[in-house]
């Protein structure tokens, strides 16, 4: 288990969450994949610029689980247009220290179904 892609995705967090977005830019690949509500993914740098400057959102990581550059994190999420803090999942895929896939998920366990991880990958620092 490398603690590496651990500390990518905590730093994409910081990122996001102080609206650094040249971070952000460094932290992903050019080819980064987002998700979106319709649930056609968007692609690229310049989605994730806009993404990050009108998303609104603030991330709060609880919980990390990591297997072979896959990054499952427990979130509270709370976003501008709806402020109530809501729990989710994020599945994050790290290659060469670079957030390459992003994947929301609406709990821990649909987390654990798509990507194959489960509590055994829990991270303990």
């Amino acid at each position: 288990m490398s603690t590496s892609e651990i500390a990518t995705v905590l730093a994409w967090h910081d990122a996001v969450n102080s609206n650094d977005i040249d971070t952000l830019v460094q932290l992903s690949s050019d080819d980064i994949v987002l998700p979106t509500p319709d649930d056609d993914p968007d692609q690229g740098l310049d989605e994730l610029r806009e993404w990050a400057t009108t998303a609104g959102v603030t991330l709060q990581p609880g919980r990390m689980f990591v297997h072979r550059g896959v990054v499952v994190v427990e979130e509270t999420a709370t976003w501008a247009s709806d402020p109530g803090p809501r729990e989710e999942a994020i599945a994050f895929r790290v290659v060469d220290d670079q957030v390459v896939t992003v994947v929301r998920h609406t709990d821990l366990a649909e987390a654990f179904e798509a990507t194959g991880l489960s509590e055994a990958d829990l991270y303990e620092e």
